[in-house]
């Protein structure tokens, strides 16, 4: 059979790692949801539409970079990363910006989550800046406690910034004032841009466990995992810039000396291990800075490894499938 003189264009995959895409939230059926909370709390006017709004569907797009095939053996899992469960993952689009009132667009994605949660699904979303966790940590609230475990190079604990206090330098400072939120681990921290004294000051007052890169690097992530109570409902943020920008390169503030990629991914499987993880968030990712999309990349193969330990671990109601029945993508 020849070939015809033409072929449709590529197009870039519109859910991440090829799942259905459902944005009835009120009938949700789904083990896992896929979110995009593009937007932040703006600092200023120029930030409103900065960069990091586009990586949730930059994330998306390099789908296929992330994982080739949905049956194929992933050697991060060890087999393929639904384990040939019947898993419902599904993508839930993106939380929508209203030009007109800013302020709603986390009212909504409190809203998505809050709608995520009650189908008994876990939420997985890709940000946007770091601002994001606020709305999500807010629909957690009937969930807690909730131990918060947060990958970054800064400790987020700025107060406000020109009057706004649910801005991207504030989610831990917010996250502290929610009765659900128990213990704090802030993992990785580095260099100068970590937070002014007084934030350093609030966040020893809270008791909150900051951990530097170094400490890591030096004792290991096994350590870090040692100090976190077992038995608990964790909830993870990771921020970008959290670990080495030799890793994710496309962040506003690279630091050197982050974490490595094998010891974010260990923290993951060792904290779906010790209870449950309840939900994850990726931010800060700048597409326009990425290398070779290699920033996106990783990110997806963390929440792949996050998805491939908590099917194995027994998260999720889901029965083996017979693999002949299973379509490739």
């Amino acid at each position: 059979m020849a070939l015809p003189l033409t072929v449709e264009p590529s197009k870039a995959h519109q859910s991440f790692l090829f799942a259905p895409i459902s944005t009835d939230l009120d009938n949700l059926d789904a083990h896992i949801a896929f979110l995009g909370i593009p937007y932040g709390s703006a600092y200023h006017a120029g930030a409103i539409t900065n960069d990091q709004t586009k990586a949730p569907d930059a994330v998306r797009a390099v789908t296929d970079r992330i994982s080739r095939h949905l049956e194929r053996y992933d050697v991060d899992v060890g087999g393929p990363i639904y384990d040939r469960r019947a898993v419902k993952a599904v993508d839930v689009g993106n939380v929508p910006a209203d030009m007109t009132d800013l302020k709603s667009h986390y009212i909504r994605a409190e809203q998505a989550v809050r709608k995520i949660l009650k189908a008994g699904a876990m939420p997985i979303t890709i940000g946007g800046d770091h601002g994001i966790p606020i709305p999500i940590l807010r629909a957690y609230e009937d969930e807690g406690p909730i131990t918060l475990i947060q990958v970054d190079a800064h400790i987020d604990w700025r107060d406000h910034v020109n009057g706004v206090h649910d801005g991207l330098s504030s989610p831990i400072r917010r996250a502290s004032e929610m009765a659900h939120i128990k213990d704090i681990f802030q993992i990785g921290i580095r260099a100068q841009g970590s937070g002014r004294p007084e934030e350093f000051e609030a966040a020893a007052a809270y008791g909150a466990n900051i951990i530097p890169a170094f400490e890591v690097h030096d004792n290991g992530i096994e350590a870090v995992l040692a100090r976190i109570p077992d038995g608990g409902k964790y909830y993870i943020t990771i921020d970008a810039d959290g670990l080495d920008p030799s890793v994710m390169p496309a962040v506003e503030g690279p630091a050197p000396g982050g974490l490595t990629f094998h010891q974010v991914r260990k923290l993951i499987h060792g904290l779906v291990g010790k209870g449950r993880v309840v939900g994850m968030d990726i931010v800060e990712i700048t597409p326009s800075l990425d290398v070779n999309m290699i920033t996106c990349i990783t990110a997806g193969r963390l929440i792949v490894n996050l998805i491939g330990a908590a099917v194995r671990a027994d998260y999720f109601d889901a029965p083996k499938v017979d693999p002949s029945t299973i379509v490739a993508p």
